[in-house]
């Protein structure tokens, strides 16, 4: 899939399709790129997330920029999630390793563990989400669990992005079981600190991703 994507990509950026244009049908790009549906589907959803294609129920797929600026997951763009989350999550982490419970820290440890085990990407993403939902509910505060239920769904679409475009899987499992530890230790400190390199690495692979190498936006797919 990333091979695809980096193709399509290349393709719109080098102007081979230009704003207004209709990419080929999936049928069509199925052929000329020896991939299956699925695969080309998932491709052309991560495009929709860079801003660079719409797609229009019954009339196909079309390009409406040249360039990635910034991705949109659901209703939000990344860049506005990185803020809130910046500012909401950080001290939201904070206060959980002061007023978590001993069930705070349980359902926490058990879903982390699940997470660690899960091979699936769909069921992880969803777990991801709750784990986030999860330390919100441990501040014991019911406005930042209804803040983190508001960019539930986004958050979702960010992580599963992240983890087809990013290989986010395992390091994210590694930056939540660092957090947990915080929280289990009850050091404010420690907590904010992991929560903010959480965030940090998310916008390190979005950026990545974003301005991905010329070597990659060349890379025409090699598989099938």
């Amino acid at each position: 899939m990333e091979a695809v994507l980096a193709h399509l990509r290349a393709a719109i950026e080098r102007g081979e399709y230009a704003i207004g244009d209709k990419l080929p049908s999936e049928a069509e790009l199925g052929r000329t790129l020896e991939v299956s549906r699925p695969v080309l589907r998932e491709a052309l959803r991560a495009l929709q997330t860079m801003g660079l294609t719409v797609s229009r129920t019954g009339k196909g797929t079309f390009v409406v920029a040249s360039a990635v600026e910034d991705p949109t997951f659901g209703d939000y763009t990344a860049s506005d999630l990185l803020e809130v989350r910046r500012h909401v999550e950080i001290p939201v982490a904070g206060y959980a390793a002061r007023r978590r419970t001993a069930e705070n820290l349980d359902r926490l440890t058990h879903l982390l563990d699940r997470m660690e085990r899960e091979t699936d990407t769909t069921a992880w993403v969803a777990m991801d989400t709750l784990f986030h939902l999860t330390v919100a509910e441990a501040a014991q505060n019911p406005v930042f669990r209804r803040v983190i239920e508001e960019i539930r769904d986004a958050l979702a679409r960010q992580s599963a992005f992240l983890n087809d475009l990013g290989g986010r899987r395992e390091q994210s499992d590694r930056e939540h079981r660092a957090l947990v530890e915080a929280l289990i230790d009850g050091s404010e400190q420690d907590a904010r600190e992991a929560m903010a390199h959480h965030i940090d690495r998310v916008e390190t692979s979005l950026t990545d991703i974003v301005r991905a190498t010329r070597k990659d936006r060349t890379q025409g797919p090699d598989s099938k």
